[in-house]
């Protein structure tokens, strides 16, 4: 058990914690992966994964397993060169590359960028033509002006959106001062 446990102060990452003291601290996933090598646990996985893993072996639970191995990737296949055009379809597997981005610049503007609706439309979308890629761009473009939500995994980002909310004339400094306080209080 650890020597902290109930007081403010983050103790340090060791087989003494407990899994729940674990939990009540901020920890990076490099710091993590230390702690699970020395003990066994298997690091496969995302940070919430391996966490998870720790806080049940740490308590002499039994350690839920790695996520299966991600299927093998299969290639691309056939990728657009250039010169493409609005009629030009969307292979199988076409990957968001230069040879896009120029067409897409071109036809959309300056301000065009592989945003999460077009990376998916890319990979989805195989058949479709790029005229109907740019019609896609230009009918989402309310909805990416949209804030997205930012997952649990970033934890950071998602402090510092919340924070430049709060304090909107607020400098980057300032924000990161905040996060390094933020992350050494407990969570509860």
């Amino acid at each position: 058990m650890s020597t902290n446990a109930g007081e403010g102060v983050r103790p340090l990452l060791s087989t003494e914690l407990t899994g729940a003291e674990l939990l009540r601290w901020y920890w990076t996933l490099a710091e993590l992966t230390v702690l699970a090598r020395q003990m066994g646990v298997p690091v496969r996985g995302g940070k919430a994964a391996v966490t998870a893993r720790l806080a049940a072996a740490l308590d002499g639970l039994p350690v839920p397993g790695p996520p299966e191995p991600a299927a093998p990737r299969r290639a691309a296949g056939r990728q657009l060169a250039a010169p493409v055009d609005g009629t030009t379809v969307i292979p199988q597997g076409q990957r968001c590359s230069q040879v896009l981005r120029e067409y897409f610049v071109r036809e959309i503007g300056p301000g065009f960028h592989f945003d999460a609706f077009m990376r998916e439309y890319v990979a989805g979308h195989a058949g479709h033509t790029l005229a109907e890629a740019v019609e896609h761009w230009h009918a989402t473009r309310a909805r990416a002006a949209e804030p997205q939500e930012v997952g649990a995994q970033f934890e950071f980002n998602r402090f510092l959106r919340d924070w430049h909310a709060r304090h909107p004339g607020g400098a980057r400094p300032d924000a990161l001062a905040a996060w390094r306080t933020h992350r050494s209080r407990p969570r509860d």
